[in-house]
């Protein structure tokens, strides 16, 4: 389990308000016995309220959940794939951004290169992370993995939680459009396996400067898109109370990105969120993964490069009735 009660969102209120009945009758129980068939009766209310809830989710209830501040991150993620993972650190020219993570990581016995995001948990941490969004040493850290996986015939594996790349002035003087370019570059052409998990944001080329991958996965709870929905509801109606309209105009759901194409798999979180359960959410990705690169490592460096190339070619085809 996550460390500590996860904090309910708005929509999951009624939830928590049925939560509160059932501790307040079990602090009775000892000394009032016949209050036994009353917290069954509610134990089985609530997990019927429990499946509903989650059953009927709004886009923008799952850009909730995909930004839960209790959210694993990638850290979480590998450390649950092997506890000895090694970190690294630095893009070898400026500096170490700690928005983005990278390491190597042996998960069964693949041996694969690793890169996540980070939003930090503390206050401290998400103003170093700049919450989430990497800057262009960040992008340039990645890089470095990339040509590392390259060299010594490692997969991939990308971890992405982004609103967006850090659109700071220190960033664009330091070049961000080009660090991001080079990276899809360097992406498009490696002959590795490369896999990209959207976890929680996955946030215009913040996320594609880490993600253009052979195979992309989403946590079913996550969220793809080319702009966030406050940017999209300010430029299109001009209007913060527009929101939610956005969420369901930009088709931005786990399920809608599979539907269109883009992802390659959706897969399950523990009822409520990931973040309800860490153990079990690293458990069913890590099996998805290992799912994944025993079939792209029957390919050839070759075939690798034309069946990633072959995935961006198909998206957005459509036929005419």
């Amino acid at each position: 389990m996550n460390d500590g009660k996860p904090v309910p969102l708005e929509f999951e209120q009624s939830l928590a308000q049925v939560a509160k009945q059932i501790e307040l009758l079990e602090t009775q129980l000892h000394n009032q016995p016949e209050l036994e068939a009353d917290l069954t009766h509610l134990r089985e209310q609530y997990q019927l309220l429990r499946q509903s809830i989650y059953s009927n989710l709004r886009p923008i209830d799952h850009l909730a959940l995909a930004r839960h501040t209790q959210r694993p991150y990638a850290r979480d993620y590998f450390n649950r794939f092997h506890p000895d993972w090694l970190e690294l650190h630095g893009d070898r020219k400026m500096a170490d951004d700690p928005a983005i993570v990278i390491g190597l990581v042996a998960i069964d016995s693949y041996k694969v290169a690793v890169v996540g995001t980070d939003k930090g948990r503390n206050l401290r941490e998400k103003q170093l992370c700049n919450f989430g969004m990497p800057q262009p040493e960040g992008y340039r850290k990645a890089l470095r993995l990339f040509q590392h996986a390259e060299k010594f015939r490692l997969p991939v594996l990308a971890l992405i939680d982004t609103p967006g790349a850090y659109p700071g002035m220190a960033a664009e003087e330091h070049n961000q459009s080009e660090a991001i370019a080079r990276n899809l570059l360097v992406l498009s052409s490696l002959t590795v396996p490369v896999i990209a998990v959207i976890t929680g944001e996955g946030g215009s080329g913040g996320a594609l400067g880490i993600g253009l991958a052979n195979r992309i996965l989403m946590l079913e709870h996550a969220v793809y898109s080319v702009i966030s929905p406050e940017g999209c509801a300010s430029i299109l109606w001009r209007s913060a109370d527009k929101v939610a309209t956005a969420c369901e105009s930009m088709k931005m759901t786990s399920k809608e990105i599979y539907a269109l194409g883009v992802a390659d798999q959706v897969i399950k979180e523990p009822l409520g969120g990931a973040h309800h359960d860490y153990d079990l959410a690293a458990k069913t990705l890590k099996a998805a993964i290992i799912n994944q690169l025993d079939q792209l490592s029957k390919l050839s460096p070759t075939q690798i490069k034309k069946d990633r190339l072959n995935k961006y070619r198909k998206i957005g085809t459509f036929k005419e009735g």
